[in-house]
């Protein structure tokens, strides 16, 4: 017999990301992966350069003047801080940390697909709690709370729906919990929200001994191809995740640049206040077709269309460069998920979403 995998491995279907090419076009619209569009600040594109000086040198092992960093600009201990190559690396790293079989964690029920995937992994399974409106129910996730839950996870604002929790609700599901469960609370899309009853969890992470806050550096600072990402919690749980993850889990430039991108505050707001403007422009044009706009707070928008039409639409928009994000893998078959892009992209978007209204 062969080799084989251990089953639970076997049974994953790997998670696939948004698409970058499209047969026939050269340069497609990508509008998939909720990506910058206006790119990364300067400054963090010159100090991933500089720091390619010296490639032949191991990066440092703790990510020390990164999360020093961190540390300086939102007032935190670098000491309750672990840095990773996304924070997708920390969901893995979590998991393997405090899962193993029989486990079981939660999500909401459009919850980030790597949720369940780290799960699998280590053999834990998911229950995912039904959604109010395409909104977290913290009610219907602490209903699914049981001696065997070991993490729950919530996104706020959540991918793919673009939705929130007010900042009293995520202290009510943390209150909920018992004192074995780690929430972690993935704040990827943190820097876009502008609401008064919105936090990114921070506090929480900062007084409770079972509160976790992830963040990325590939939202709002543009840096996914670099991959980092950090998370933010006790001192224990911090201390479990540094021993299971790799030595040099960082690259030296990746680190640089995220440095550098913090302290880049005018990039950052600019990239926020040009994402709100063209949301609600996008928002609003879809929705003087009669198409369905969930209200959301991200660098994207869920756009839902009669039943079947969405494939049609996601096949048109391809026809015409443009590439977005189908929903069937999240039980969404009637639903896109845009990113929003610049300007001149969502011009194209908006031209080719009438053209497609206009052969229905």
């Amino acid at each position: 017999m062969p080799v084989q995998p251990l089953p639970n491995i076997a049974a994953i279907e790997p998670y696939k990301g948004g698409e970058s090419r499209l047969p026939g076009f050269d340069k497609p619209i990508k509008l998939a992966s909720n990506e910058n569009p206006l790119g990364c600040s300067p400054a963090a594109k010159a100090a991933m350069i500089a720091a390619a000086e010296k490639l032949a040198l191991y990066p440092e092992g703790t990510a020390e003047t990164l999360r020093q960093a961190i540390a300086a600009r939102y007032g935190l201990d670098a000491a309750r801080m672990v840095c990773g190559s996304g924070s997708d690396e920390i969901f893995q790293l979590l998991a393997r940390a405090y899962l193993s079989a029989g486990d079981e964690i939660i999500q909401s029920q459009y919850g980030f697909l790597v949720y369940r995937l780290v799960a699998q992994q280590s053999g834990a399974a998911t229950l995912s709690a039904p959604d109010k409106a395409f909104t977290v129910d913290v009610d219907a996730m602490l209903a699914l709370v049981s001696p065997r839950t070991k993490i729950v996870f919530i996104a706020n604002p959540n991918n793919p729906t673009g939705t929130y929790v007010p900042y009293a609700d995520l202290r009510r599901l943390h209150a909920g919990l018992p004192e074995h469960v780690l929430l972690v609370i993935d704040a990827a899309y943190a820097e876009y929200v502008d609401a008064n009853d919105y936090s990114s969890g921070l506090e929480m992470a900062a007084e409770c001994p079972n509160v976790l806050m992830t963040r990325t550096f590939s939202k709002i600072h543009g840096l996914a191809a670099l991959r980092l990402g950090w998370a933010y919690g006790p001192v224990s749980v911090i201390e479990a995740l540094h021993k299971v993850r790799g030595p040099f889990n960082v690259s030296a430039p990746a680190m640089a640049a995220g440095a550098a991108a913090l302290a880049d505050l005018a990039f950052a707001e600019n990239s926020a206040h040009t994402n709100a403007l063209e949301r609600t422009r996008v928002s609003e044009a879809l929705g003087a077709l009669g198409l369905s706009v969930t209200p959301s707070v991200c660098n994207f928008v869920l756009t839902h269309f009669a039943a079947g039409e969405a494939g049609e639409a996601d096949a048109f928009l391809r026809s015409r460069g443009l590439i977005v994000r189908a929903m069937k893998a999240y039980g969404l078959p009637d639903a896109l998920r845009i990113s929003i892009g610049a300007p001149a992209e969502n011009d194209a978007l908006i031209a080719a979403m009438q053209a497609f209204a206009g052969k229905l």
